[in-house]
């Protein structure tokens, strides 16, 4: 004879004690607002009226027909790239040149990262001034070294690299911080043990140090890959998306269609097509993780 074990509710409300605080703002500022956005992106919402009708997969089949929006996704695969990699191999860099402690130390590192604490639109205006063709110091650096000036934000080929170069060095400092702790949290026994066994330098840092810091690696792609997916203020000030669309990103489109052209339908789709992107990427890192990170 088989007993019925008897349900617990009073186990069952003590869970659910902590979970329920835990679901509410889940539910109301992440669950919510995607089911939201999937109902509108079905709709024809000019953002301004109260009504809107449902169109169904309408503003989908609209966007694939876009080039821009094909325009869009290869900026935002292009930027996403040329933040990320700099970040995290400049961050690195800096990492293993300050890591010793020296007189000034502390300055050098303020120095490196206060641009992420500053506001990236007041960064933005001023490498405007940078950028100026006439009269800005990137172009008389480029003529320090006998090279010829660029148009920068003024012109298609140069205007995604600006902006990638703002975002990198505003992002140096923050990924410098963390490796630096990391470096410091390296056993020294197994520097040690490398160096019996006849490695070099090079073979020290290939098998003990990026292994012990791959977590922060780990750690460091995720925060700058979605630190770029949400790039705009810096989009917004130097380029407004352009010359050309030469730098209009999946979100800066998403922008633009919402608050500009008010065809908040296709604004949302955008969004949705963003959010699966981002899930696509987590997946990814999360299988690669395994392989390459090291706990």
């Amino acid at each position: 004879m088989v007993l019925k074990k008897k349900f617990d509710w009073k186990k069952w409300c003590s869970v659910m004690t902590f979970v329920v605080p835990a679901l509410i703002p889940l539910t109301v500022f992440w669950i919510y607002p995607i089911l939201r956005s999937m109902l509108l992106s079905l709709t024809d919402w000019d953002y301004m009226s109260p009504s809107y009708s449902f169109v169904g997969l309408s503003n989908y089949v609209a966007l694939f027909k876009d080039t821009r929006f094909y325009g869009a996704l290869w900026n935002t695969f292009v930027f996403g790239i040329g933040t990320v990699i700099p970040t995290i191999i400049g961050g690195m860099i800096l990492a293993l040149l300050l890591q010793k402690a020296f007189r000034g130390d502390g300055i050098f590192k303020f120095i490196l990262f206060s641009p992420w604490i500053t506001p990236t639109v007041a960064i933005s205006i001023v490498w405007t001034w940078i950028y100026e063709p006439d009269v800005g110091i990137a172009n008389h650096v480029l003529k320090f070294f006998h090279l010829p000036a660029l148009q920068w934000i003024n012109s298609s080929s140069t205007a995604m690299l600006a902006v990638i170069i703002v975002t990198v060095w505003k992002s140096l400092g923050y990924a410098m911080i963390f490796y630096i702790t990391a470096l410091e949290k390296v056993p020294k026994e197994l520097y040690e043990a490398n160096a019996l066994d006849g490695a070099n330098s090079w073979q020290r840092f290939r098998d003990v140090t990026l292994p012990c810091i791959s977590p922060t690696t780990f750690f460091l792609v995720i925060i700058t890959m979605v630190n770029s997916l949400q790039a705009y203020d810096q989009i917004q000030i130097l380029t407004q998306g352009g010359p050309s669309g030469s730098t209009r990103t999946l979100l800066y489109m998403y922008y633009q269609l919402g608050f500009e052209e008010f065809n908040m339908g296709q604004a949302t789709a955008v969004a949705m097509i963003l959010i699966l992107i981002t899930v696509m990427l987590s997946l990814i890192q999360f299988v690669v993780s395994k392989k390459w990170v090291h706990y």
